[in-house]
């Protein structure tokens, strides 16, 4: 690309050493006219030889430019496209993971504003008790049919409890009382020191014992109810502590006719509930299931019957039709012996004519 200006310049310094050489050479000719000079017109026929294909060169070389600018101007345009397609894709892609993170945000607003309002609701004993309930209805209802539970049931001595399981005798009714004890748990939790992880641990036992006492005492009713009942814990974490650190409380729960379950035991013990009274159903059952077996044993007798006859039937049908096969088999033998009888004309006989002589001599 830079030959082109470099010739320029060689083709102007030459035409004006030409100019030079013109100028002294007249300079120094004598006043006539001097003859031409074949040398100079040949320096001007190279001269000129010289600036056309310096003309022809220079145009080639922008003609050379122009097409590698318009190359150039054509790849750009491309790259560009290019990247305002990449850009509006990123930018997109960017779009959609800002809606997500907002939403996610939102959910996290919303999961704290629950765990807020949940927080109330546990610290509160009144509104605690209610959550228990609701839980503990919501695992019965899933677990069982309507007509084997309810809520809030009335026992004999007065008494109401959170869900009275009917089951059949043995085991009996059996029923439910919803505890949460969250404040010991707590403090349990949040004990900084040996001291108040102790006192800490001897109030949540003073709790648990009160519960199960008190449950045994309301809930187990001799001839009314079945001689165990259930304390429902609705954490999963309390009945976890319980389990690990206090193995005496549920022995000694047990030893009271009190079985503690959290809500994954209780959908447990109910799945194994809605067997036995599968089961139940199926045995009060047995005796219509035992008549309709009588029944269709009776109608498969009456069908043996009656197919027996049917078979009777026809077997003799197979009889007759062989009968008649034998009657038409012999009609048709009858039928070729009459058609093989001849009937054609009689051939001539020659009757014997008694000589009258020889009768007379007899």
């Amino acid at each position: 690309m830079e030959s082109g200006p470099l010739l320029a310049l060689l083709a102007l310094i030459a035409l004006l050493l030409m100019a030079v050489l013109v100028v002294v050479w007249r300079g120094k000719a004598p006043a006539a006219e001097p003859a031409p000079d074949p040398r100079i017109d040949q320096l001007a026929g190279q001269l000129q030889s010289l600036a056309a294909a310096q003309a022809s060169a220079q145009a080639a070389i922008d003609q050379r430019l122009d097409v590698r600018l318009n190359q150039l101007s054509d790849r750009m345009h491309e790259r560009l496209a290019m990247s305002a397609t990449e850009a509006g894709q990123s930018l997109g892609e960017l779009k959609e993971r800002l809606a997500v993170i907002d939403a996610a945000q939102k959910n996290i607003a919303d999961l704290s504003t629950r765990m807020v309002s949940l927080q109330d609701i546990l610290s509160n004993k009144q509104a605690r008790g209610a959550f228990g309930e609701v839980q503990l209805a919501a695992i019965v209802q899933d677990a069982l049919p309507n007509t084997n539970y309810e809520f809030q049931a009335p026992l004999g001595d007065g008494k109401r409890v959170d869900c009275l399981l009917k089951l059949p005798n043995p085991p009996g009714a059996i029923g439910i009382d919803s505890k949460f004890p969250l404040e010991p748990y707590r403090a349990i939790r949040d004990a900084q020191d040996d001291a108040a992880l102790v006192q800490a641990r001897r109030e949540f036992s003073t709790a648990i014992r009160l519960h199960v006492k008190a449950i045994a005492e309301k809930y187990i009713v001799p001839g009314e109810t079945a001689d165990s009942a259930l304390m429902f814990v609705p954490s999963e974490a309390v009945y976890a502590e319980l389990h690990a650190n206090f193995p005496n409380l549920v022995e000694e729960a047990g030893r009271s006719r009190v079985w503690i379950v959290s809500p994954t035991t209780l959908m447990a013990t109910l799945t194994t509930m809605r067997a036995v009274l599968k089961d139940v159903r199926m045995r009060e059952q047995a005796h219509v299931i035992q008549a309709k077996v009588g029944e269709l044993a009776k109608d498969l007798d009456r069908l043996d019957t009656r197919v027996g006859k049917l078979q009777q039937h026809f077997d003799q049908a197979v009889e007759d039709v062989r009968q008649i096969r034998i009657s038409t088999d012999k009609a048709i033998k009858k039928a070729d012996d009459i058609e093989s009888v001849g009937l054609e004309a009689p051939e001539t006989v020659t009757l014997a004519v008694p000589n009258p002589a020889l009768a007379a001599k007899g």
